[in-house]
């Protein structure tokens, strides 16, 4: 979750009140937030060097660092949390975005020329007029950029933002896609000219800008922007030139995102725009640009649309288990920014008809809508009940009732890994991988994570190994799922619900083990009968690798081996580096029924 770090007095002045920790505590509750940590300026860079706390912090700005959903992007800043807050109370309204009235000749254009295809074929764009800039507020604006370069631009591959002086450029612009040798500017906070190739070359060094370079480094023609004279804008996604850089000055921004994607770099100018044409001249409004692509298809941009959805009254408080009227959900929903009223169709069917606002692109379906009225409303208020139609399923049951009596045996649960490496799984309990029977995986993202376990027999092998100087004897447990390759299903493979028990001790005897399996059986019910006898369960001797010889047993439950039990072979326990000797036991629970 993505975290938005902002002054405690800068947040309460633009709040329009001082609140106690504890108070701003509960508004971010009841809103769907959550106030992470309270820390300062210094802190926060001691903690990124690993230095000790020093005294003194008390003179210094507190800053709050505050969790948002990741997919509210305009949560990620200041003015928009603040805004949100606002209209949350009910002490604003929401406010109502429009475009400036431009005519067709007196609009900025941008050209798109065929070649962006070949690497970042989309482009969209606004011009913010009138903005008045402080240090707050332009620190803002930049850390904005970046918290969508990381969130929904995944890192500049999707979506790049350029944000410009408008007044250091001459329109109309365009938008190419050029060999590296042939782009010479001046980027961002250099003062001689590179060409592109040398650039990347340059920025390998650079710690921010080195992990972008991949994005367009190989390609035989780079993205580029440029004004009416021929001055570069940005080389995106790497860098913007320094001749428009913005500054505390900057009145008028013209703001571009190339994109791979382009509703994603409409979500992203949306967002920018939004949150901060509340600081211009003309507050909420925005100027449009004209995007005009070589197929001779003209947009605009920013599309500050609405977008209208019908919600029937009785889904919302089915899925919430509320009975709310259909005003007061409409109240609630124009606390969550959107705009919301009720209508009643011909057949008495209540219908909430919701504009969603192009701040809140989150919102693309009625649980949408239904997850909003719930937080407005309150989780807490939300009556607890339990649904007569659930219940357990056999297994389950079975499977808590067998964890319940190994807890009393003196067992500790632990819950390990469904997946481990192929190692693990094979070659450290002296099997052989027949290729028929583990789920391997595709693209697995280390070594440790190859396929999904057979057994349970590894994940508490490598507990044991990792807690070898824990105080014996060593007592665990584990109730749960392996999966195995099956042709007849769907999906080529299938789950099977297992018990494992170990004891670790100096005196790790075939008896104590042998002694769990009888307390389960007597659990079960099933009677200790002799071989061939299908009314119980018996024993007889088995040959399993991962077992001593001699020390292990085969369980046989109604005719059908159900697992096996036994002293645990010395190279195996040697493989996950244990010292003392081990006694195991693994089941099939299914088997039971």
């Amino acid at each position: 979750m993505p975290t938005v770090s902002v002054g405690r007095d800068r947040l309460f002045a633009a709040l329009g009140r001082t609140y106690t920790q504890e108070e701003f505590e509960d508004l971010c509750f009841n809103f769907g937030i959550e106030l992470d940590d309270v820390t300062t300026e210094k802190a926060i860079i001691r903690k990124e060097k690993h230095l000790d706390d020093e005294e003194g912090d008390d003179e210094e700005e507190i800053i709050y660092k505050i969790e948002v959903p990741a997919n509210r992007y305009d949560l990620l800043c200041l003015e928009g949390l603040v805004q949100s807050l606002l209209i949350f109370e009910k002490k604003e309204k929401i406010p109502e975005y429009r475009l400036a009235k431009t005519s067709s000749d007196s609009i900025i254009k941008m050209h798109v020329k065929p070649e962006t295809s070949k690497i970042r074929p989309y482009v969209v764009c606004a011009v913010l007029r009138g903005v008045t800039f402080d240090e707050t507020r332009y620190n803002s604006f930049i850390d904005l950029q970046d918290k969508l370069h990381q969130n929904i631009c995944r890192r500049r591959t999707l979506v790049a933002i350029g944000t410009h002086d408008m007044d250091t450029l001459q329109a109309p612009f365009t938008y190419e896609a050029l060999p590296p040798s042939s782009i010479n500017f001046v980027p961002l906070k250099q003062t001689r000219s590179f060409r592109a190739d040398e650039l990347m070359e340059f920025y390998k060094s650079d710690l921010k800008l080195k992990k972008f370079l991949h994005i367009i480094e190989d390609s035989p023609v780079y993205p580029v922007i440029y004004d009416h004279n021929r001055t570069v804008l940005s080389l995106p996604p790497i860098i913007n030139g320094a001749h428009s850089a913005i500054t505390l000055k900057t009145r008028n921004v013209f703001i571009e995102c190339t994109a791979t994607d382009l509703t994603k770099a409409k979500i992203v100018l949306n967002t920018v725009v939004t949150a901060f044409s509340a600081y211009c001249e003309k507050k909420f409004e925005i100027e449009p640009v004209e995007v005009t692509y070589s197929d001779g298809k003209k947009f605009i941009y920013p599309d500050l649309s609405i977008y209208n959805m019908e919600v029937p009254l009785s889904y919302i408080n089915s899925a919430i288990g509320v009975s709310l009227e259909a005003e007061e959900v409409t109240t609630l929903l124009n606390q969550m920014q959107l705009y919301a009223e009720h209508s009643v169709s011909n057949n008495n069917q209540c219908t909430i008809n919701v504009s969603v606002p192009p701040t809140r692109s989150d919102v693309l379906h009625p649980c949408d809508v239904m997850e909003d009225v719930a937080i407005a409303y309150g989780y807490n208020n939300i009556p607890k009940r339990k649904l007569a139609s659930l219940q357990p399923l056999p297994l389950n049951e079975l499977s808590d009732l067998i964890r319940r009596e190994i807890a009393m045996n003196g067992f500790t649960e632990v819950l390990t890994f469904i997946l481990c490496s192929w190692r693990e799984n094979f070659i450290m309990l002296n099997r052989e991988d027949d290729k028929s029977t583990a789920v391997v995986i595709g693209n697995p993202r280390s070594a440790d994570f190859e396929l999904v376990r057979t057994s349970l027999m590894p994940g508490i092998l490598k507990t044991v190994g990792h807690n070898k100087d824990h105080p014996k004897p060593i007592k665990i447990f584990e109730v749960g799922d392996v999966a195995v390759l099956d042709k007849t299903k769907d999906v080529g493979a299938s789950n099977c619900r297992r018990l494992a028990a170990l004891y670790c001790g100096a005196t790790s005897g075939f008896e104590l083990i042998h002694g769990l399996v009888d307390r389960i059986m007597e659990v079960i019910g099933a009677p200790f009968v002799p071989l061939g006898d299908n009314t119980g369960y018996s024993i007889k001797p088995s040959e399993e690798p991962e077992y001593l010889r001699g020390r292990q047993a085969s369980i046989i439950y109604k005719g059908n081996c159900i697992g096996t039990f036994g002293i645990v072979h010395p190279e195996v326990l040697n493989n996950f580096d244990i010292p003392d000797p081990c006694s195991f036991v693994e089941l099939t629970i299914e088997r039971f029924f």
